[in-house]
């Protein structure tokens, strides 16, 4: 398993102040999940969160990067002590081209060292119940289907439009939404009246 120092901070909760520690992360196989103090982390896709990663249990957002030469590893408007894991002090000290550790702002700790691959692979691959309606609602004409078959469909349109990362595909859902939308719509006036 590959390994790397990496500088990791808990952005959940917090204005660039959270916990953060300077530590050696270990990496899947594939490389998109990342090893820290018995946690599993994976990339963050979306451009509107705070951190580039998200704890798998949690769900809490870190910002998990390269070690700087410099030392400025946190924002610069922020602050706190960052905690360096012990068993890699000499590397570290390395890196930044120091013979000891600044005793201000960095401080000693010990992390979890248990690499927690089958609790996150159980967490990832966990049956989710099967739909009440098959995947094949989408394929249907909205006047082919029940009230209730358009609604669940439209609870889907409007996830998976909220996910979307292209703008076209975006556009796509939000059109197909809008027919069955219609459609409920002319049934609600077409009972009224």
């Amino acid at each position: 398993m590959r390994t790397e120092l990496k500088y990791i901070e808990l952005i959940s909760g917090f204005t660039h102040t959270g916990p953060a520690w300077i530590g050696l992360v270990s990496f899947s196989k594939s490389g998109k999940t990342v090893y820290f103090d018995g946690k599993a982390f994976q990339r963050i896709g979306s451009d509107r969160t705070r951190g580039n990663f998200y704890d798998i249990e949690s769900g809490d957002e870190y910002w998990i990067s390269g070690v700087k030469k410099n030392m400025t590893d946190r924002h610069k408007f922020g602050g706190g002590k960052i905690f360096v894991e012990k068993r890699i002090l000499n590397k570290y000290l390395q890196v930044i081209d120091k013979t000891e550790l600044p005793k201000t702002d960095y401080e000693l700790t010990e992390v979890d060292v248990e690499i927690p691959i089958e609790r996150i692979n159980e967490i990832e691959n966990e049956k989710y119940d099967k739909p009440e309606f098959g995947a094949d609602l989408h394929f249907k004409e909205p006047n082919e289907l029940t009230d209730a078959e358009i609604e669940y469909v439209i609870s889907e349109l409007v996830e998976d439009e909220n996910n979307a990362k292209f703008n076209k595909g975006r556009r796509f859902l939000k059109r197909k939404r809008l027919e069955f939308e219609a459609e409920l719509e002319k049934r609600k006036v077409k009972n009224v009246g």
